[in-house]
């Protein structure tokens, strides 16, 4: 069962401008789209900066772009930079263990995708790339590895023995001589004969290759496929999700709850990578990364208290 959905969406289509009112119209579609699961807030145990900044901006309705002037909710999508109304210093910064690459199908709308969250707040490590225009991974796939489901998909917490596996064995230079599929399996394989033997992972010794860069691919479901199957993201270590629910307001119809968003989707991978790899406690670090996310969330929910009363 595939348990990630790489669709994305903010709370606001930006690409009419019609000010307020627009935007009231916006929120009550979306509100008819509010899962039941919108009953309790799972969100509301973050430890997050104060949203006063967003409390404001939503009541002064649209603003400007500084550096395109277009007319927008809270920041700009294109530019990604907050709007006039929202100051740079008055939204967090979070510093993350890893850089990130996110690339996003060009059919993916600019004013849907939750990757821009990711870039506003940690915009030291986080580059958005629009497909086909992507980097070259493969010398440098010992120490990357891609969020993506799948039959050759592992653990978050097996991601340092498979690294190791890359090492040891060393990664093919051709393609053609050493498949990605056979060498994850064989990978998976002594990774189960080293548990039974030992009684634990290697994945839990702090020695061996260091993961440098995650991928995350920002699109709905149906539209993944052309870019999963990219040469250039070939032979990668792929990670699979598989224990969080969604909290996302334009979930993919038929899908199960486990289909996040992509800042959701980033949010967890790095709680478990906290834990799991570095072998830390999680206290926060990477809340934040939910400020906007987390604002939109509770303006939904709260647009659907209102329509029952």
């Amino acid at each position: 069962q595939l348990t990630m959905s790489l669709n994305s969406s903010t709370l606001l289509n930006e690409e009419n401008s019609q000010g307020p009112k627009r935007n009231t119209e916006c929120l009550e579609s979306l509100e008819m789209q509010t899962r039941p699961s919108f009953q309790d807030n799972p969100l509301q145990q973050l430890q997050l900066a104060s949203q006063e900044v967003l409390e404001k901006a939503k009541k002064s309705g649209r603003s400007r772009c500084p550096r395109c002037s277009s007319s927008r909710m809270f920041y700009c999508y294109t530019c990604f930079v907050p709007v006039e109304t929202v100051p740079t210093e008055d939204i967090p910064n979070v510093k993350l263990p890893l850089k990130i690459d996110i690339i996003k199908h060009p059919n993916e709308t600019d004013g849907k995708s939750t990757a821009v969250h990711a870039k506003l707040l940690a915009p030291e490590d986080v580059t958005i790339y629009k497909y086909p225009c992507i980097p070259e991974y493969k010398e440098k796939r010992h120490e990357i590895a891609l969020i993506f489901p799948g039959p050759n998909s592992v653990s978050v917490k097996d991601i340092a023995f498979h690294l190791q596996q890359y090492t040891r064995k060393g990664v093919c230079d051709n393609d053609d001589d050493c498949s990605r599929e056979p060498f994850l399996k064989r990978a998976k394989t002594e990774l189960k004969e080293e548990k039974n033997l030992n009684g634990c992972s290697t994945s839990n010794r702090s020695e061996g290759p260091k993961l440098k860069k995650i991928i995350f691919i920002d699109s709905t479901w149906n539209q993944t496929n052309k870019i999963i199957t990219d040469e250039r993201l070939q032979g990668l270590l792929q990670i699979e999700l598989k224990t969080r629910k969604t909290c996302f307001w334009r979930h993919q119809k038929g899908k199960p709850d486990t289909y996040l968003s992509t800042i959701e989707a980033i949010y967890y991978f790095l709680v478990d990578y906290q834990q799991e790899i570095l072998k830390e406690n999680y206290e926060g670090q990477y809340d934040n990364l939910l400020f906007f996310f987390s604002f939109m969330y509770s303006l939904i929910k709260n647009a659907k208290c209102a329509g029952k009363e």
